[in-house]
């Protein structure tokens, strides 16, 4: 496993609703790598804010945490932010991903069964 685990949008929304799972999901890469996230989880997460509340929210998150075949041009891009730096991906969204070649994705909630792509 590289130094570095991009985490998918899906699990950071799961861990912003203090979600057990993703939570429990995070603590555990994050005993064994850092956790980083793609510029476009980043704007995603804020294009989904509804008020400055929220965004307020979710950049306290973003620095907290420092953090299908019809491939969607956003998860495409986070994919290959992985494969491109030679990181994991973990995604609660296992079916967006599986099938792309030379992602090392890890599973969701158990991030240490790990599929080869």
């Amino acid at each position: 496993m590289s130094n570095l685990t991009i985490v998918d949008t899906d699990v950071l929304i799961d861990a912003a609703l203090r979600v057990g799972a993703a939570i429990d999901c995070l603590d555990q890469i994050e005993r064994q790598t850092s956790l980083g996230i793609s510029v476009v989880t980043e704007m995603e997460l804020i294009i989904g804010c509804r008020s400055k509340t929220e965004l307020r929210k979710v950049e306290h998150f973003l620095r907290r945490y420092r953090l299908s075949h019809g491939l969607l041009i956003p998860d495409a891009m986070i994919a290959a932010t992985a494969i491109t730096l030679g990181h994991s991906l973990v995604s609660k969204n296992q079916r967006d991903f599986r099938f792309i070649e030379g992602l090392q994705l890890l599973s969701y909630p158990d991030p240490f069964a790990l599929h080869a792509g």
